[in-house]
């Protein structure tokens, strides 16, 4: 209703402009892969005042599955760009994308913060920036890594660690003020370039820094491109999270332009636009693979025609010697084809894995949750979700310390992966002490007796807690069922993470339930 109720009043807005005005906007896709979960009005007044605004200017970092400059359309691709187009497309705004290639982060910021640029995407909140310009709500939450190089034990269990290491990260972004403060002074080096020849991961490669911090889902889009196989990511910081915003230059034109804008990003599912651009990383495995196998035939073709040349030249008494050697280097090619396919099932295996518990990680969970919530809404089948929290883990890591804490994760992670057994079902680390279960086709009776089973089973492992009211380990359990309706898959997280709460403020040790249905919507 809202998207026919914002197109009937933007052509009405449309018809009261000059002409000529839409000419400078250019071609502006993938605001289809966004949805809203409910209406946001606009009245008329406000979209003439958008409407008569200048083209917005837009520059962004190159940092996939967010933003990148596709240079074939001369415009930017990524979750990023797909808000800002249905945004953008909703209220009338004409866009303008500016490159600026040969100019460094910093710069570019600054630029908007000038005025000589709109908008910037996508950058984190820091309040040195705030005071320079204009933040839009957050969009996309991520989180920092530590990158090693692979077979250095580090032996990280919190960001504290890093005060022993010398670290590297780019220069500019939201993490630096905080890594000033937890690693001395000349062990911590910040750089122009990320993955550019003799940036962050240059260094690190080279052994001149012990480790990188650097977003997690950027590195792992990044690392295939740039086949930075011998490197990966030893510990995820998730006690900083990191919300990536639309960043404004400072002007009160903006400031209403803003405010249009977190009107939409309170209410947009980018779950579509997520799944998208994700599947990009193993798009780039596939066509890695493919065109290496691609060079190893030809390389064969061209080695084989010249031995057959060869042969019929130097005679026959060389016939057998040339069969040999072709035979050979049918073997290695098959051998070299194996070993692309074993490296490639690996490296989407660990793209899919929590390090820790071996259980799938937020982010395979997130895509699968998107496939599953959509086949459910086609076929009407119930999807049950389990919400898992360790109650008091806290206690544990101050007690018994961090090596304990995650001994009891991985306990707990073996549980939930053989109650959770079917092929069907999905057990993963949310994140922390957090774990989440998705289980198709599972009605509400069903997932609640499966919740309950879990939680006598974490009581029976009889894990001490000394520091908590009950002396050990229990964990609280917060469960929600799609039976019908056109619930969005945000709104299935959420309410399981509102029973969840129900739970722990019930008394912890408990599970709390609900149903959505066509009636809730």
């Amino acid at each position: 209703m809202c998207a026919w109720w914002n197109l009937w009043t933007w052509l009405l807005a449309l018809a009261l402009l000059p002409a000529g005005a839409m000419a400078t906007a250019v071609q502006c896709n993938g605001a289809e892969r966004i949805r809203l979960l409910e209406p946001v009005p606009i009245d008329l007044e406000e979209l003439e005042a958008l409407h008569a605004l200048p083209p917005l200017r837009v520059t962004a970092v190159n940092a996939p599955p967010l933003a990148s400059f596709d240079a074939g359309q001369n415009t930017y691709t990524g979750i990023a760009a797909d808000v800002l187009c249905f945004i953008s497309g909703q209220l009338g705004l004409r866009i303008e994308f500016v490159p600026a290639h040969e100019l460094s982060v910093p710069q570019k910021i600054e630029q908007v913060q000038q005025g000589h640029i709109d908008v910037f995407m996508p950058l984190s909140h820091l309040p040195e920036r705030e005071q320079l310009g204009l933040f839009s709500a957050p969009f996309y939450d991520s989180h920092y890594a530590v990158i090693a190089r692979k077979g250095r034990r580090l032996d990280l269990k919190t960001t504290a660690d890093l005060a022993r290491l010398r670290v590297g990260v780019v220069e500019g972004v939201a993490l630096v003020p905080l890594l000033r403060q937890i690693v001395p002074e000349g062990q911590l080096v910040t750089y122009r370039q990320s993955f550019a020849r003799g940036g962050l991961f240059d260094a690190l490669r080279d052994g001149a820094i012990d480790a990188a911090v650097f977003n997690g889902d950027f590195f792992s889009e990044q690392r295939y491109r740039h086949r930075l196989f011998d490197l990966h990511a030893v510990h995820t910081l998730y006690e900083h999270a990191n919300g990536y915003r639309f960043y404004f230059s400072p002007t009160p034109q903006h400031q209403r332009v803003v405010a249009a804008f977190d009107r939409y990003l309170r209410v947009i599912d980018i779950a579509p636009s997520l799944q998208q651009h994700l599947d990009g990383e193993r798009q780039l495995i596939e066509r890695y693979v493919s065109q290496r196998s691609q060079r190893t035939l030809l390389q064969a073709a061209s080695a084989t025609a010249g031995l057959l040349a060869l042969a019929a030249f130097a005679a026959l008494r060389h016939h057998r010697r040339l069969l040999r050697q072709l035979a050979d280097s049918h073997a290695l090619m098959a051998q070299q084809q194996q070993a692309l396919q074993t490296a490639h099932d690996e490296l989407a295996q660990q793209s899919r894995t929590d390090g820790l518990t071996r259980l799938a990680n937020r982010r395979h969970f997130d895509h699968v949750l998107a496939r599953e919530h959509a086949r459910a809404l086609r076929s009407g089948e119930a999807l049950s979700l389990l919400f898992v929290d360790l109650d008091h883990f806290k206690h544990v890591n101050d007690h018994y310390g961090h090596a304990t804490g995650d001994d009891y994760l991985r306990a707990v992670a073996r549980l939930l992966a053989r109650h959770a057994g079917r092929s069907t079902d999905l057990a993963a680390r949310y994140g922390g002490e957090e774990f989440v279960c998705l289980l198709p086709g599972t009605g509400a009776g069903d997932a609640r007796d499966m919740a309950e089973r879990i939680r006598a089973a974490v009581q029976e492992l009889a894990l001490p807690n000394a520091l908590a009211p009950w002396p050990r380990l229990s964990v609280s359990i917060g469960v929600v069922t799609l039976q019908g309706g056109e619930h969005a898959a945000p709104e299935l997280l959420a309410a399981a993470d509102a029973q969840l709460y129900a739970a722990k403020h019930g008394g912890r040790n408990r599970l709390c339930a609900t149903t959505l249905d066509v009636d809730e919507k």
